[in-house]
């Protein structure tokens, strides 16, 4: 699938988006809980989260008080909360995040709400006509209805004129420019080995499925089938001849295209994902597919495709991919592209394609209910306008006090590692004053972008809602592909201010952290200091740590991919963070189920890093005095039970098994006691001895930053 921005795999998230329904081109993971389950709906008020956490910060309630902290840190912080939290039924998790996610939607729905109260118009023009246009649009349920497949006829016709290999280049070729499928992604990024200019990325792509473990895996052989029965149901919408032949076919084909694919461990190395080829020297190792016409139909100007290089990403997976297009009946080929086409465009669709999509996402996910329109009304319309939203959002909902205490505390926490970094005990003199160079070219954004994306000639139609959502597909593209030949804009931002997330860029060695985390329980200004260094400043140093991790640490202090280590730091790096690895490698999710901690292995020494940067930034902001005593709690005790807090969340079951093959990051259980057992101030803060089931011996702890 294409992807348009700099969102690859290079940009390392705090935290990721769960599935959903909306985005016809971005399907991103989000971070396996511990197997504690439910599936009912809880009161959703951010007051009634402010109020819990009075008058601190601290939610005192939500400890189980008969678990000692050496046991399970995470349960004695959070096990009476989480024994009463119960997940909202059109959710697949439910903790601090999605809380925080669903007051960004209502105040987000209330923006679009007035904009399209005030600025529904037939032609708009300005960017508040336009959004309040594109949502009204998608809120007329009974237009859509009326309208039924007509939207999609131009696009189906498309795919059945179809006759060859060549004609299958050019229209899945023309993919980022509306809904049609293609069977490699394409994006445009930063040159990861000249990162002030633009370049080309090809990707493996082409499964519908999360991960090619469910295709490949005996455990995943019921969501194997459900997508087999959905992808039946969806031809038979569009009256697909011989639909059930046809999804046998398909999940045939994407089965050959899922042997051929890395694994997504093996995508974490950028050394081994960059391979520049020329178009030319592409095509002689992919004979059966026709690269030029592809590249030429997603709207690429003959120059660059007669000159440019591609980066590509999985060269053998390519080349087989390639293979088996080739050596696939093109019918088969063309059921595969009508029914990704439907996949794509459902939230645009009539209901009936909306409800055959939601049966398998339960069947995949758990999730019983199918969020409400207007969720999803917000979600197309950020999918379109994002940034033109989030301009609005940060003006109604944005405090500047806000950012200006963010900058102080990312301050202090750049400062903690400067410190850090120069008592590095196993870190040579030449390599250690690399990094502190890296350290002082770090650049932190906070709450919104320094410059506004225009959204002028984006053309948006009353009550064209496929061609509106088509429009801004094609328009996302256009934006990039115009950056070709230019400097790299260093002000770009992956993610929107009303966001809850936060990610670290290694090309542009900068941390961001959007608007929409910047609240209670991440950010609480009316929180203890050591509350606040707790939680968002171990979000802080998680993200600067990611600089520093497996992946991070090969770019240098200008965001450029090359090796500035010795090799003697880079085998002590290793050995440090293996031996980390294998504490996440023998934690169990649920029976028979582990954490991978090689796929795993950034978000976990960030993890270490930023929890470790939190306090050291937490005690240098004590300057010497005393910490207060606070409802019997120490200085240090709070910052842990700040950073405990973030992660008190459930997941289904269903949610859990697909995440622990496709996301990066560990579980919250995980990503609390681990980093805490391998600090010894944790072990002095809560009197943790030999014999606590969390309990390390000194020799046995990790300190890697």
């Amino acid at each position: 699938m294409f992807q348009f921005s700099l969102k690859n795999f290079l940009s390392y998230t705090f935290l990721t988006a769960s599935l959903g329904l909306v985005t016809t081109h971005d399907v991103m993971a989000k971070p396996a809980s511990s197997s504690l389950k439910s599936s009912h709906t809880v009161p959703n008020s951010n007051q009634a989260e402010e109020e819990a956490f009075a008058p601190w910060g601290v939610n005192l309630a939500g400890r189980d008080l008969h678990i000692l902290p050496g046991n399970n840190f995470f349960l004695y912080a959070n096990g009476t909360y989480l024994e009463k939290l119960t997940i909202p039924p059109d959710m697949t998790s439910y903790g601090p995040f999605n809380m925080l996610s669903e007051l960004s939607l209502s105040r987000e729905k209330t923006i679009l709400e007035d904009l399209a109260a005030h600025h529904n118009v037939a032609i708009p023009h300005t960017s508040e006509e336009k959004l309040g246009t594109f949502y009204a649009s998608y809120m007329d349920k009974a237009h859509i209805e009326q309208q039924g497949i007509k939207p999609l006829t131009p696009d189906l016709s498309a795919i059945h004129m179809v006759k060859n290999m060549a004609d299958f280049a050019r229209l899945t070729g023309t993919s980022p420019l509306g809904f049609q499928f293609a069977p490699f992604a394409l994006s445009i990024n930063p040159d990861a080995k000249n990162p002030t200019r633009y370049t080309l990325n090809l990707d493996q792509s082409g499964l519908g499925l999360p991960d090619r473990d469910y295709y490949l895996k005996p455990a995943f052989k019921a969501k194997k089938a459900a997508y087999q029965i959905y992808i039946e149901q969806a031809l038979t919408l569009i009256h697909w001849p011989e639909a059930k032949e046809a999804a046998q076919n398909i999940v045939a084909f994407e089965t050959k295209l899922a042997q051929v694919h890395w694994a997504r461990a093996d995508l974490r190395d950028p050394q081994k994902t960059y391979n520049p080829m020329t178009v030319a020297e592409l095509s002689t190792k992919t004979s059966g597919f026709n690269w030029t016409a592809w590249l030429l139909a997603a709207d690429l100007p003959p120059s660059v495709v007669d000159h440019a290089h591609l980066i590509v990403g999985q060269p053998s997976a390519i080349i087989e991919e390639a293979h088996i297009l080739s050596t696939t009946d093109i019918n088969t080929l063309k059921a595969w592209l009508a029914f990704h086409l439907v996949d794509n465009a459902t939230t645009y669709l009539p209901d009936r394609f909306v409800q055959t999509r939601f049966t398998f996402t339960r069947a995949l996910s758990g999730q019983p209910a199918l969020p409400a329109r207007w969720k999803r009304g917000v979600k197309a319309t950020n999918a379109a306008m994002g940034m033109a939203l989030g301009k609005v959002y940060v003006q109604q909902y944005f405090p500047p006090q806000s950012r200006t205490a963010m900058q102080k505390l990312t301050a202090d926490l750049k400062n903690a590692f400067r410190v850090r970094l120069q008592n590095n005990s196993w870190m040579s003199p030449s390599t250690k004053e690399a990094a502190l160079r890296k350290l002082d070219h770090f650049e932190i954004q906070v709450g919104y972008p320094n410059t506004w994306r225009s959204y002028e000639n984006l053309v948006i139609r009353q009550g064209n809602v496929y061609g509106n959502a088509r429009n801004g597909i094609a328009y996302e593209w256009h934006y990039w592909l115009n950056r070709l030949g230019r400097p790299v804009d260093r002000n770009e931002w992956d993610m929107t201010p009303q966001t809850v997330n936060a990610y670290n860029n290694p090309l542009f060695v900068e941390v961001v952290f959007p608007a929409a985390i910047l609240q209670p329980p991440f950010f609480n200004p009316k929180a203890d200091d050591a509350v606040n260094y707790g939680a968002i400043g171990g979000v802080i140093g998680h993200e600067m740590t990611h600089s520093f991790d497996d992946e991070g640490r090969q770019f240098d202090e200008h965001g450029c991919l090359k090796n500035w280590w010795t090799k003697k730091d880079e085998e002590r790096f290793n050995k440090l963070a293996n031996k980390l690895a294998a504490q996440y490698d023998a934690f169990e999710i649920l029976p028979g189920i582990h954490i991978n901690g090689k796929l795993t292995m950034g978000e976990n020494i960030a993890d270490l890093g930023g929890l470790t940067l939190a306090l050291d930034a937490y005690h240098a902001s004590l300057h010497g005095k005393p910490a207060p005593i606070l409802n019997g709690l120490t200085g240090d005790q709070r910052v842990f039970l700040g950073w405990a807090q973030v992660w008190r969340e459930k997941l289904r079951e269903d949610t859990i098994r697909r995440l622990a093959v496709t996301d990066p990051h560990s579980p919250p259980q995980a990503r609390v006691n681990i980093p805490m057992h391998n600090i010894d101030t944790w072990y002095k803060a809560w009197h943790v001895k030999p014999g606590d089931s969390l309990y390390l011996s000194p020799d046995q702890r990790v300190k890697i930053w």
